[in-house]
C-alpha cells in the first residue's frame, strides 16, 4: 500500500512539473515573438479577448493605471523601428495552477539599446483551452 501511495504522489508531482514547464514555455514564446517584433507568433499564445493593463509607478506624478487594446498592442509591436534594440529580461518565474487557470508572476528588467530603461513585474493569467494555454490577462508594473 505504501508503495502505491509513493507511486501516486510521484506521478502527481511529474504532472505538476510538466504543466509548469508548459506554462513557462508559453510565456517564453510570447517574449520570443515580442523580441522578434512578430505579433503573429505572439497571437499563437494569446486569447483574442486578452486584457492588457500597465501600472506606471512614479513617486512625483503618482501611480497610473492604463489600459491597451489588443489591436493597439499588436500594432505597436509590428511598428517598432528596426534599428531599436530592446530586451525584456525575465528574472524568475512563479507559477500557480488550479485546473484550467494559471497565474505566472515574472519580475523583469527592460533594456533599450543595452541600457536599463525600467523594471517591474508581469502578472499573466492563462486559461487552458483545447489542451493549450492561452494568455487571457496581462498586467505589468513599470518603475524607473
Amino acid at each position: 500500500m505504501k508503495f502505491y501511495l509513493i507511486l501516486l504522489s510521484l506521478l502527481f508531482s511529474c504532472n505538476c512539473i510538466a504543466q509548469k514547464q508548459e506554462l513557462q514555455r508559453t510565456i517564453e514564446q510570447f517574449f520570443e515573438g515580442f523580441h522578434q517584433k512578430d505579433s503573429i507568433k505572439m497571437k499563437l499564445v494569446c486569447s483574442d479577448k486578452m486584457i492588457l493593463q500597465s501600472i506606471s509607478e512614479n513617486s512625483i506624478k503618482g501611480n497610473k493605471l492604463s489600459d491597451e487594446s489588443v489591436k493597439d498592442f499588436y500594432k505597436s509591436i509590428a511598428t517598432i523601428p528596426t534599428n531599436l534594440k530592446f530586451q525584456e529580461k525575465i528574472l524568475s518565474y512563479s507559477i500557480q495552477i488550479d485546473g484550467s487557470m494559471a497565474h505566472v508572476w515574472t519580475p523583469y528588467e527592460f533594456y533599450v539599446n543595452d541600457k536599463l530603461s525600467h523594471s517591474g513585474v508581469n502578472a499573466f493569467t492563462l486559461f487552458k483551452e483545447n489542451d493549450k494555454w492561452k494568455i487571457i490577462y496581462l498586467i505589468d508594473t513599470r518603475r524607473k
